[in-house]
């Protein structure tokens, strides 16, 4: 029995080294791979940014009024654009 014990515990250290591999492989590659360019005015700066059903809403304050844009992160294209109190 305790055989068995130590057997169980060796594999689940093993299979949580695993999966914290597999994820920090995972983040280097997204970090690596995201580069969005917003292409704002001079002047500008990003208010906020806030997940919306599989997309970003990136807050940009600009000189001419803010504006929400619309961001699709899987393939980094801006999708839409929400324009605030001119």
């Amino acid at each position: 029995m305790g055989v068995l014990i130590v057997v169980a515990t060796v594999a689940l250290v093993v299979l949580v080294i695993q999966r914290m591999n597999r994820a920090a492989q995972g983040v280097d590659t997204a970090l690596t791979t995201t580069n969005l360019a917003l292409r704002q005015p001079v002047g500008s700066r990003v208010g906020g940014i806030a997940a919306l059903e599989g997309q970003l809403a990136i807050w940009v304050e600009r000189p001419d009024g803010g504006r929400v844009l619309l961001v699709d992160p899987r393939n980094l294209r801006q999708t839409g654009e929400i324009r605030l109190g001119e």
